[in-house]
């Protein structure tokens, strides 16, 4: 009896133990953890003129170019070390010089017919001189004196066209030698010594260093940021400026310039609008054909706000986060794109925070740990 009454005892004394440390034990509540507000970087945002520019690209070219054609029939006696594609030469050097036999013999011979007419001029002023006191006389008749007058005027007549024909030798003498117009390079020449040319034959092609063009292609939209209109010209002194930059020599090199009209028509093909852009003295040298970049600057906006072109979000809506660290979706008006960034004139207000982070959830109301962009946890 006493061997099964043991394990009895035990149970009823594990089921007492049990019931005891059931009563004991401490109650449990149900708690909601509290959210952790995700950090966004933020920037404060404040209203301030903008300069517009315009990007565009274009080959540079000379503002002049002309050809060098020879004004006298004649043999090539000598040519300049410069007359060679790409030599350079100044304004008034000799570029190229004629046998001048020719012309030397020509301006002779109308000097000797000059002086030829001057003697008769002479004679005839001498010989209405004596007659015309004796028609006053009554001792010659009047035909005699309208004889003389008229041998006086042929005479004057002949000393014109002498002087006309010596100075029209003298010229043509002078042109033997052919000088540069203006400081350049040659473009092209095709002469040699010895070569016989004629009057209009052109030999060479040369252009002005003294400043260079470049012909800018813009969209027709972009004249808004410029307050060009087609055919505008400018003032040099007054024109809008341009930047213009290429590598060039293993340098990148930049030179500042102005655009000097808009052309008047809209290019067919590419819907295009052209803008001529002139450097004047360029230095360091303006390489011709050296394709550029350009950064034209346009009109002067006022109370824009620049942002990372990221920031905005579709529907042109931005993220602004209120004084209770909140997020807030607002529209903004853009007023245009440039490379990275939105330029926006409306929608946002001096000192307001605008999100940087790339949220991909976004909650009206949402509550968030600021970090302004380059400092600390607001």
């Amino acid at each position: 009896m006493k061997r099964f009454a043991t394990p009895i005892l035990i149970v009823i004394a594990a089921f007492i133990g049990a019931a005891g440390l059931v009563a004991t034990a401490p109650t449990l509540s149900a708690e909601t953890p509290e959210a952790v507000a995700p950090a966004v970087r933020v920037t404060t945002v404040t209203p301030a003129p903008q300069r517009l520019k315009v990007r565009s690209q274009g080959s540079v070219m000379p503002r002049t170019e002309s050809a060098l054609v020879v004004e006298v029939d004649g043999r090539i006696e000598w040519v300049s070390e410069a007359m060679v594609s790409g030599g350079t030469f100044e304004a008034g050097a000799p570029l190229l010089r004629l046998d001048d036999t020719d012309p030397r013999l020509a301006l002779e011979s109308a000097e000797a017919s000059r002086d030829q007419a001057a003697a008769e001029l002479t004679n005839a002023r001498f010989e209405y001189d004596r007659v015309k006191p004796l028609l006053d006389k009554r001792l010659l008749s009047r035909s005699a004196l309208e004889s003389a007058e008229r041998r006086l005027r042929v005479a004057e007549a002949g000393l014109r066209a002498g002087e006309s024909a010596v100075a029209r030798a003298q010229r043509d003498l002078e042109r033997t030698v052919l000088q540069a117009p203006f400081d350049g390079i040659v473009r092209q020449e095709n002469i040699d010594v010895g070569q016989f040319v004629r009057r209009g034959s052109e030999i060479a092609r040369l252009y002005a260093t003294d400043a260079m063009e470049v012909r800018l292609p813009i969209a027709d939209e972009q004249l808004a940021f410029l307050g060009f209109r087609l055919g505008q010209r400018f003032d040099p002194a007054e024109a809008p400026r341009v930047t213009l930059s290429a590598p060039f020599g293993g340098v990148e090199q930049r030179w500042e310039g102005r655009i000097l009209r808009a052309e008047g028509e809209l290019d067919a093909r590419s819907r295009m609008v052209h803008l001529v852009a002139r450097v004047e003295s360029p230095e360091p040298t303006l390489p011709l054909g050296l394709f550029v970049s350009a950064s034209i600057d346009g009109t002067l906006a006022q109370d824009i706000i620049t942002l990372p072109r990221s920031v905005l979000r579709e529907g042109n809506q931005v993220i602004v986060i209120d004084e209770e660290n909140r997020l807030e979706l607002r529209p903004v008006t853009p007023l245009r794109f440039f490379e990275d960034d939105v330029l926006i004139q409306e929608g946002l207000a001096a000192g307001e925070r605008v999100c940087l982070s790339p949220l991909q959830t976004v909650v009206e109301g949402m509550r968030v740990q600021p970090l302004e962009q380059g400092g600390m946890a607001q």
